[in-house]
């Protein structure tokens, strides 16, 4: 239970999701107790839920006008990995998007190696079960002896329908959900084309799928990629608890608002 973080640091670069610009991400060594923390324009804005801002479409966290989004996918490996302090130093508006997983974080924190410190962590321990709804989509964690995620979707759509996907988040169970890209609709994506959003997807870091099928040439990383990327991504959200959690979060049709209340709900007990 000794806290860690990267042995070296490392660099990343790609293009944003949303705005289409150009990133870069420098993940450094950062001191026991100081957490994850995000610098954008000399500002440091701490990945945790006191700092998420928004919760459309992506996970975005501020300090003052210091706005960083699409955090969740490194945010995700990070916590898989154990790394508790990492310095993450963003240029651009948005962390990149790569191939639309987790995959190459997970492959550059591998590179990087931890470095154990001197100091214990104090992890989140969920005591008694917790619920929060919103129609007929709700979240919730219940008791566990490790960090478990058990996420459910139910789409109107022929290759998605209703899947499910559970386990612990450790080792070769986190890499079945790495590798899972986001996803979304070739209706949704024309009209936030249309509203200037969405200006860096494409077939090579987003799964789209139209009314007959999946657009992407080389299909799909297996059946159930659609529910394997948003159980990541809950894996992303629960990290901004900042400690590892003991508990099982069990979600249906849930998405980053769901998660948000979700965990502010725990840390009130």
């Amino acid at each position: 239970m000794w806290q860690h973080t990267l042995a070296r640091p490392f660099l990343v670069r790609g293009i944003g999701l949303h705005t289409g610009s150009p990133a870069s991400v420098q993940v450094d060594p950062a001191p026991v107790g100081s957490g994850r923390v995000f610098v954008v324009s000399g500002v440091e804005i701490p990945a945790l839920l006191d700092a998420v801002v928004d919760t459309r479409l992506a996970t975005t966290l501020g300090n003052g006008r210091a706005r960083i989004t699409m955090v969740e996918h490194l945010l995700a490996a990070m916590h898989a990995a154990g790394v508790d302090n990492a310095r993450i130093a963003v240029d651009g508006p948005e962390v990149p998007v790569l191939d639309g997983s987790a995959r190459v974080w997970v492959a550059a924190l591998h590179n990087a190696g931890l470095r154990a410190q001197a100091g214990l962590r104090r992890p989140v321990t969920i005591r008694r079960a917790l619920r929060v709804e919103n129609g007929d989509a709700w979240a919730e964690l219940v008791p566990a002896s490790a960090f478990e995620v058990d996420v459910t979707v139910d789409f109107p759509h022929p290759h998605i329908g209703r899947q499910s996907w559970s386990g612990p988040v450790t080792g070769h169970h986190f890499h079945q959900l790495a590798g899972a890209r986001t996803f979304g609709f070739r209706a949704d994506a024309e009209r936030l084309w249309a509203s200037g959003l969405a200006r860096g997807a494409s077939l090579e870091n987003t799964v789209v799928y139209d009314d007959a099928g999946v657009l992407n040439p080389e299909g799909l990383r297996g059946h159930d990629e659609a529910v394997r990327h948003k159980a990541l991504d809950a894996v992303g959200d629960a990290a901004l608890l900042g400690a590892p959690i003991f508990g099982r979060l069990r979600a249906y049709k849930a998405g980053h608002e769901l998660h948000r209340r979700l965990f502010e709900a725990s840390r009130a007990g």
